[in-house]
């Protein structure tokens, strides 16, 4: 387990829209991109290992901006096929804001970074007291049924509060802007609260036009 001195002041960044990475929680990624190949070489050089996982935003404009949170991950699974992709495993380790962006020879993105007010991140695992599973579930195959969505309901059902919700809020087919504010909800309950809300709209109509 990595403590807060083992956090590095800059990380190599990597915006991509949809893509949740929680704490304690894993991404498989495919990297194909010549830039962001250069980002994995240069990041198994490092101590720490980290690549800080970002959500790009459009500004008004059509531009393209970064989220001010994002979460950094740990490269612990690494392998390479016969055409030069990296198949990657991405270990949540802490939340993490932007200070500022970089300037610099690298082909992608480093931001100075900071890692006050995430602390909670790099303790064990989270429990929600208040969460009521057998109700969760029940909602959780309404959505599953009209979705047209199958899955393992008994490892669901022994899965570990923050494993269970966790794993969802990363898995289900969420808009980028929805996996944000799971991404920046402060606790567990309040993540749990924020992924019933959004199934909730779902389930009433506001599916297409918030879930694809």
């Amino acid at each position: 387990m990595m403590k807060k001195g083992d956090l590095p002041e800059i990380l190599p960044l990597f915006p991509l829209p949809g893509a949740l990475l929680l704490p304690r929680a894993r991404l498989p990624l495919h990297i194909f991109e010549p830039r962001y190949l250069q980002m994995i070489e240069d990041c198994m050089k490092t101590k720490s290992r980290l690549i800080g996982m970002i959500q790009p935003i459009k500004g008004p404009e059509g531009q393209n901006h970064l989220n001010a949170i994002g979460c950094a991950g740990r490269l612990t699974g690494f392998s390479e096929t016969e055409d030069g992709r990296y198949m990657i495993t991405l270990s949540g380790i802490s939340r993490y804001r932007i200070v500022k962006q970089i300037e610099g020879f690298t082909p992608y993105i480093r931001a100075e970074v900071s890692w006050a007010g995430f602390e909670r991140d790099l303790g064990a695992a989270e429990h929600d007291n208040g969460f009521d599973r057998d109700e969760f579930l029940d909602l959780l195959a309404k959505f599953f049924h009209a979705q047209g969505l199958d899955t393992d309901w008994e490892t669901l059902k022994d899965a570990d509060d923050e494993l269970l919700i966790n794993s969802l809020g990363m898995l289900l087919p969420l808009e980028p802007e929805d996996k944000q504010a799971l991404l920046e909800a402060p606790c567990l309950a309040t993540r749990r609260e924020t992924l019933v809300t959004l199934i909730e709209y779902a389930l009433h109509g506001g599916g297409e036009e918030r879930l694809q």
